[in-house]
C-alpha cells in the first residue's frame, strides 16, 4: 500500500469512527450510489464483470441498510424496507438485462434518500462552539 492509499484509509477510518449514526447512514448511501454509477459506466463500456462486481457491492450496502432497520419504529422504517426491496428487485432485473439505466434509476432513488438523511444528520450534529 502506498502512502496516499494509507493516508486515505486512515482518514476514512477516522471519519467512520467519529461519525454519528445518521452520518454513517449517509456514508452507506454514498458508497452504494458510487458503486451503482461505476457499475453503470462499466456496463456502458462493455466491462460486464466490473459492472457486476460494482452492482454486487452496491447490493451489499443496500442489504446492510435493510438489515439495520428497526421495524418497531413504525411507518418510515416499513417504507424504507419497501424501497430497499424495490431496489434489490430492480438491480436483479437490470443486471439480468444488462441495463445500465436501471442501475442509474436505483442510484437516483438512493440519492434522494441520501439527501434526506444528510439533512437529518446535519440537524443531529452539534454545532462546534468557538473559543
Amino acid at each position: 500500500m502506498n502512502q496516499y492509499a494509507a493516508a486515505r484509509r486512515a482518514y476514512l477510518e477516522s471519519a467512520v469512527l467519529s461519525a454519528t449514526p445518521q452520518q454513517l447512514v449517509v456514508m452507506l448511501y454514498d458508497g452504494a450510489i458510487r458503486y451503482l454509477r461505476q457499475g453503470a459506466a462499466a456496463a456502458r463500456d462493455g466491462r460486464r464483470e466490473l459492472s457486476r462486481e460494482r452492482v454486487r457491492q452496491a447490493q451489499a450496502v443496500i442489504d446492510e441498510l435493510n438489515r439495520s432497520l428497526d421495524l418497531r419504529q413504525g411507518e418510515i422504517a416499513l417504507r424504507l424496507r419497501s424501497i430497499y426491496t424495490f431496489c434489490t428487485r430492480h438491480l436483479i432485473e437490470s443486471t439480468a438485462g444488462s441495463d445500465p439505466d436501471g442501475f442509474e434509476t436505483v442510484a437516483n432513488l438512493l440519492s434522494g434518500l441520501r439527501d434526506s438523511w444528510a439533512q437529518i444528520a446535519e440537524l443531529q450534529t452539534p454545532v462546534a462552539q468557538s473559543a
